[in-house]
């Protein structure tokens, strides 16, 4: 009798599981599916959040290995990369990309297109240098078609870019050609090949772009809410925990939905439910500029940049079939790994989305990756701040290299920094400042850039250091050239009429070992916005508010040589030699447009700035005391227009070393001489 009641309830458990398993109850989402290995270094979230909030989610849990997959539809033509590619035709230059000429007139977001792949370092206009041919497609159905173009060569090493279903019929006969379109099908997608785009709006910017809705302080303390996409533009939001399933029929009645008008923002809400319908992809990049948690309702439609991007750091795959299952899950994912995944939408947008030139210049990097093989980028860099296209190949293909991963690699920057000493007009060699540098226990070489017009003195004073003096350089600009005798991470930009003791140099080093990504300097600068004028100025006036430190001493790391010599625009270091008071505005921006974050300042000794002329030679201003408004002001509305928006951000922050001014005996102090009189 007890074993046919052990067997009966045995029995029916199996059952029981059996049918929750083919209703689908267990799991019921799943996260994006990643299109690359997991890597195994841990990642990293915006460094611009509290550090606080992120302790126990830095790292989230990661899906299971056999976690279920939805059913993947067939895919397309059998071309592949290297089928239909030839990569020996990029050696030696790397990849070089030409754009023939339109045949007719070209829409507004064509001509964006094209202005972006001319900025871009991989577009030539020589059609021998190239080894990709870019072609753009009829922009909307209703387009005109075109001739077939000239060396189409069965559509070999071309890209196509679609941003619309293309009528013409060349289009449609693509042979060999990659295509790049908006949101593809996933039945047509060729994976590794093709390159899937987000389907971006008419009035998208082309450059800059507007930033993330997501706060330093989210989650607010409100309730959860769901924004559901309706047609018409419209988004249909509601609390998770009221018993409604927006978007099925058979739940029960709404109990408090609101629906927005298509001119409204999309609501603060947490989660997004996108449909699975083609006609929806535009809403994807609304979810993640709101920092909207993306749940794709069993999507038709591949992910953008589904090569590089690891999605299951920021969206989530449902089940359209299970609406009250799907909603239960969601009331029941962890504030953490909610958190997590907002943050991660927030980063992406900024790096990838925010601007026709970022997706035009994303689509070239994984081509170049492409190219590269096993060279190529590792994901940590495309799916961590401050992204790929910050993260310059031609630098380095390490992470450990750049400035922005140590605390994912669990690494610190070398103990050691090189002194770059600008000398120009009139030329007088800075003898104090280089044995007060050479002083420090953290110097390992001293570059003096030589750039009057008197010759180079026969003599220079003996240091414990190698000295290397480089004659013939007349632009500011060439201060920022990534010199291959720099054999350093951290660089101490300095001018030959700065004034520092050592103990100033020691301490300002070992801030910047805390914040490598960080520019660390003593004296500071602010921008502010003039209403009258209707635009940017910025001041040398002290204050307890600053957004830029002078390069004229301050700590960097050297990565951001190579970044201001290849990465800016031509036009902006042309301004920077016009106008030398601008080449500090210029470094202050390219820093903050890629950390998102302030600099640091440190104490200065005030005997050096009484001791210190107002202006510096060659028309700098104020080195030292607190001077008029500095000139050239016009050039930070311009570096403002080339950036797209204002990458400045203010702080109120000083660092200053332990005990420092506090009424104990001077013994007990490690940097004594900061406080001298």
């Amino acid at each position: 009798m007890q074993f046919w009641r052990r067997k009966s309830l045995w029995l029916a458990l199996s059952a029981s599981w059996l049918l929750l398993t083919f209703l689908g109850v267990l799991p019921l989402l799943r996260l994006a599916v990643s299109p690359r290995p997991q890597p195994i270094a841990p990642q990293g979230w915006p460094c611009w959040l509290d550090a606080a909030l992120l302790r126990s989610f830095s790292q989230p849990e990661e899906p299971p290995e056999d976690a279920p997959q939805l059913p993947q539809a067939p895919r397309g033509a059998s071309c592949s990369w290297g089928i239909c590619f030839d990569p020996s035709r990029c050696r030696g230059d790397g990849l070089k990309v030409f754009a023939p000429a339109a045949a007719g007139p070209a829409s507004e977001m064509h001509r964006r297109i094209l202005a972006s792949l001319e900025s871009s370092r991989y577009h030539t206009r020589n059609l021998t240098e190239a080894c990709l041919l870019l072609l753009l497609s009829a922009d909307t159905p209703s387009g005109r078609c075109g001739p077939a173009p000239h060396h189409w060569d069965g559509g070999r090493n071309h890209l196509v870019v679609r941003l619309h279903p293309d009528p013409c019929p060349w289009a449609s006969q693509l042979g060999q050609a990659m295509v790049a379109e908006a949101s593809p099908r996933v039945d047509t997608f060729r994976p590794g090949f093709d390159v899937a785009l987000p389907l971006l709006p008419e009035a998208h910017p082309l450059r800059g772009g507007a930033p993330g809705q997501l706060r330093q302080h989210s989650p607010h303390p409100r309730a959860t809410l769901l924004a559901l996409a309706e047609e018409g533009g419209r988004w249909r939001t509601a609390d998770t925990h009221s018993s409604t399933c927006p978007w099925d029929g058979r739940c029960e009645q709404d109990l408090g939905s609101k629906q927005t008008s298509p001119e409204e923002k999309l609501p603060n809400a947490t989660f997004c439910l996108i449909p699975g319908r083609h006609a929806e992809a535009s809403r994807f990049l609304q979810a993640l500029q709101a920092g909207c948690i993306p749940v794709l309702l069993s999507p038709r439609w591949e992910l953008p940049f589904s090569e590089v991007i690891d999605w299951t750091k920021a969206a989530i795959v449902a089940d359209e079939r299970l609406p009250l299952q799907v909603l239960a899950a969601l009331q029941e994912m962890a504030p953490a790994r909610v958190l997590a995944l907002r943050q991660q939408t927030q980063f992406l947008w900024d790096a990838y989305f925010s601007s026709v030139e970022k997706v035009v210049h994303t689509t070239l990097e994984i081509l170049q990756d492409r190219i590269l093989g096993v060279s190529a980028r590792p994901s940590l860099q495309w799916n961590s701040p401050p992204g790929a296209l910050l993260a310059l190949s031609t630098f380095s293909r390490r992470p450990q290299d750049f400035p922005f991963y140590h605390l994912q690699q669990g690494s610190r920057p070398e103990g050691r920094f090189s002194a770059l000493i600008w000398v120009g007009a009139p030329g007088q060699p800075p003898l104090k400042l280089i044995q007060a540098v050479a002083g420090s226990q953290h110097c390992a070489q001293i570059l003096v850039l030589w750039s009057g017009e008197k010759p180079l003195p026969f003599r220079w004073p003996d240091t414990r250091v190698p000295l290397t003096v480089v004659d013939g350089h007349r632009k500011v600009s060439d201060r920022f050239f990534p010199y291959s005798a720099i054999s350093t991470d951290a660089i101490l930009s300095l001018d030959a009429h700065s004034s520092l003791s050592t103990s100033e140099v020691d301490f300002a080093f070992v801030v910047w070992q805390s914040f490598p990504e960080r520019m660390v300097g003593f004296l500071t600068w602010s921008h502010f916005w003039d209403a009258a004028q209707g635009g940017w100025g910025y001041t040398a006036e002290t204050a307890n508010e600053f957004s830029m430190v002078l390069t004229a001493a301050a700590f960097y790391h050297r990565y951001y040589h190579t970044l201001f010599t290849y990465s800016l625009p031509k036009a902006m270091r042309t301004l920077a030699d016009e106008a030398p008071a601008c080449v500090d505005v210029l470094m202050n921006f390219l820093v903050a447009a890629v950390t998102k974050l302030p600099p640091i300042k440190v104490p200065y000794g005030k005997q050096h700035q009484e001791a210190a002329p107002l202006v510096r030679a060659g028309g700098r201003p104020g080195w030292g005391r607190s001077g008029p408004q500095p000139p050239h002001q016009d050039c930070i509305n311009q570096m403002a227009a080339e950036f797209g928006h204002m990458p400045l951000v203010s702080s109120r922050l000083r660092l200053d070393p332990v005990l420092f001014k506090d009424p104990v005996s001077v013994q007990r102090k490690k940097y004594r001489s900061l406080e001298k009189p």
